[in-house]
């Protein structure tokens, strides 16, 4: 089977919380935004926020869909997200299963 010829992304995202996590996953994939969501918890995060460097508990969502429903994805994401600045970063997938690829890209149709 050929890979698809339609870009991938894997897009990383930070939330509060496993619930909000699985909140945004639910309905990322439930509109077909990403076919898949995957949630990892926990995680302690370090960064400057308001002057000085926060530390705190968080899950990562990990989301997989087309690159061309990125901008979508993110804006959809801002919308539903606590933060006033979620974190919302997307790497290029260049290589892998074929058929979980073809799968994907199958999923994402709207």
């Amino acid at each position: 089977m050929p890979a698809p010829s339609t870009p991938l992304q894997l897009v990383y995202v930070t939330a509060g919380d496993k619930a909000q996590a699985l909140d945004i996953g639910k309905t990322i994939v439930q509109e077909r935004l990403a076919a898949c969501a995957n949630v990892i918890e926990p995680m302690t995060s370090v960064y400057w926020w308001d002057g000085q460097v926060q530390e705190d508990s968080e899950a990562v969502l990990i989301l997989k869909t087309r690159a061309d429903l990125v901008d979508d994805l993110t804006a959809r994401i801002k919308a539903l997200h606590s933060y006033d600045c979620p974190c919302v970063v997307s790497f290029d997938i260049q290589n892998g299963n074929e058929a979980y690829m073809q799968w994907l890209v199958g999923e994402t149709a709207r």
